[in-house]
């Protein structure tokens, strides 16, 4: 129960922080890096969050979706 409440929960940072980077993409017209800072933090977290599956998956801590 526990790994689902924690996916639920990084998806929804990783959704907000790709949010945050379309409000930074219309906000900045300077030229800030912003949107690129959010995009990256994005990525970073999608890839530990599918590592972490990987690895929760490999110990048998996912159930069974049946």
């Amino acid at each position: 129960m526990f790994i689902k409440i924690a996916v639920v929960l990084v998806l929804i940072i990783i959704l907000g922080s790709l949010f945050s980077a379309l409000f930074f993409l219309n906000k900045d017209k300077s030229g800030s890096d912003r949107t690129v800072k959010a995009l990256t933090m994005r990525i970073g977290l999608s890839i530990i969050l599918f590592i972490a599956l990987i690895i929760a998956a490999y110990f048998g801590k996912l159930g069974h979706a049946l």
